[in-house]
């Protein structure tokens, strides 16, 4: 069952991970409706910005999407129309360039490699931990398991290990796509010579952060480096006119191999003789054309940027827990920060698994502000479906961790926490720079208190989660409801 990031989809078509079916139909989720699913037309987004779509079983999407079942494109509108001459100014066709990044792994035979245990090669201490319990130990017959994160020691760009692109001495408009699993990433520019593949011998080129996720910004922004989280798009303009010709241009990336915390990793956060600081290159050498170069700098007007009613209904207190499920695995998980009446009536608090009872049930048109407690010790990228959002900032924040059981779906008993006493520390933070823009991806970061405002327009069953795909298979993932049941 694919769903549409930005697609705005009635709830039937937005891939529900409940909607799934197999081939054939043979086998049907719980709650699916029908075999034909409606995307795009007049109930998608009006403003152009960059859709992706992978596939969203539930349990099995970081399969499915690692196989391959995902994609990406651009929305366009009447200002940002693609061709030559557009009313913004923006470098198009054969200037404009789009790029999925994707981390994999692979036999020796060139297959994709799923690690299935931790202890296989590039999974042992490394990413479990010390004292990690390893199947069969856990499980008859020796798993296979879920992994608390995968990490690919190759990187993919539409499809390709480490490609590299010719490009002319111009401004190019490029737009990149975060389909990894688990890796964060923070991409910078560096100039190198011809054929080098080391970015550390390289000089920065800035570049301009012109959108993200759903828009364009307000106006372009220069920047040195830019953090790049799982299911997040960027979309940049790359001035090659100061890069001496025939020199390569590298895109590196700074973060480790590694659950993501905030900070540049140490030497045990990256693969032994690791390849993963590199993304792509671009070549500068490519005769320039009669076709006239753009003129893109710091502050030019996109006309982009957010657009979220200020009228809020309700203000939500959410949370992020790290919990372990009956086997000792670890199970990040979300839930509430305050204590909160689902709609079975039951006033529940803390984390809170996939199955049990819907507690955010946002009224058809109301406009949102969630607040959203990270209580791990990890970054996770969240993303709500069928709405865009604005990030409004971020807080650190103090709370008493108190354990407790969460109920497994098969009655089984694991257990995570609720947050008591909390205590922000009143020093907040506006949006990044590529945040300034219609969102469907947001950075939680540890400790802090993450807050985005939403206004939700379609009535209906729609889901947030983790996009770190390990996670949300397993299962940091929550339906909402929007508007009245039967839920």
């Amino acid at each position: 069952m694919p769903h549409v990031h930005g697609g705005r989809n009635d709830s039937p078509s937005d891939g529900n991970p409940e909607y799934f079916f197999s081939p054939g139909y043979t086998v049907r989720g719980p709650r699916w409706v029908n075999k034909k699913y409606k995307y795009g037309g007049p109930d998608w987004n009006n403003t152009a910005g960059m859709m992706w779509y992978h596939d969203h079983a539930l349990g099995i999407t970081r399969l499915n999407v690692y196989a391959g079942l995902a994609g990406f494109f651009p929305l366009r509108d009447d200002n940002d129309t693609g061709v030559a001459g557009n009313p913004l100014g923006l470098p198009a066709d054969p200037y404009e360039l789009g790029f999925a990044v994707q981390d994999r792994m692979f036999r020796d035979s060139g297959e994709l490699f799923v690690p299935a245990f931790p202890g296989e090669p590039a999974y042992d201490d490394f990413i479990t931990g010390e004292g990690a319990v390893l199947p069969p130990d856990i499980f008859p017959g020796g798993g296979p398991t879920a992994l608390a994160e995968f990490f690919g020691d190759h990187m993919l760009v539409n499809g390709i290990i480490w490609p590299r692109y010719s490009v002319e001495q111009r401004q190019y408009r490029v737009r990149f796509l975060n389909g990894c699993d688990s890796r964060f990433m923070r991409l910078k520019l560096k100039v190198v010579s011809a054929g080098e593949t080391d970015p550390s011998l390289g000089t920065p080129v800035p570049f301009y952060v012109i959108g993200s996720d759903q828009s364009l910004r307000a106006s372009a922004a220069m920047v040195d480096e830019v953090d790049f989280l799982p299911g997040e798009r960027l979309d940049l303009v790359i001035d090659f006119k100061d890069v001496p010709p025939g020199s390569r241009v590298i895109v590196e990336n700074l973060l480790g191999d590694s659950p993501f915390g905030g900070d540049l990793p140490g030497p045990d956060d990256v693969f032994p003789d690791r390849r993963t600081d590199r993304v792509m290159a671009f070549d500068v050498e490519l005769p320039l054309s009669s076709v006239a170069d753009t003129g893109i700098t710091d502050g030019s007007p996109l006309g982009g940027g957010v657009d979220v009613s200020s009228n809020i209904t309700r203000t939500r207190k959410l949370a992020l827990f790290e919990g372990m499920d009956e086997y000792g695995r670890l199970q990040p998980l979300l839930g509430s920060a305050e204590p909160v009446l689902d709609v079975a009536g039951n006033m529940v608090n803390g984390a809170m698994p996939w199955h049990t009872p819907i507690t955010e049930n946002p009224g058809l048109g109301d406009t949102e502000i969630w607040e959203i407690y990270n209580a791990t010790g990890d970054a996770h990228p969240i993303h709500v479906h069928l709405v865009h959002f604005e990030v409004i900032n971020r807080e650190g924040f103090t709370a008493d961790s108190i354990e407790q059981p969460v109920i497994q779906h098969n009655g089984a008993v694991g257990v995570a926490q609720r947050l008591e006493n909390i205590v922000a520390d009143g020093n907040t933070r506006g949006p990044a720079v590529s945040e300034q823009t219609r969102r469907d991806m947001v950075l939680a970061l540890p400790g802090e208190i993450t807050r985005i405002k939403m206004t939700f327009d379609k009535a209906g069953r729609y889901v947030w989660h983790c996009h770190i795909l390990s996670h949300e298979d397993h299962e940091m993932m929550r339906p909402f409801h929007v508007g009245p049941g039967p839920f």
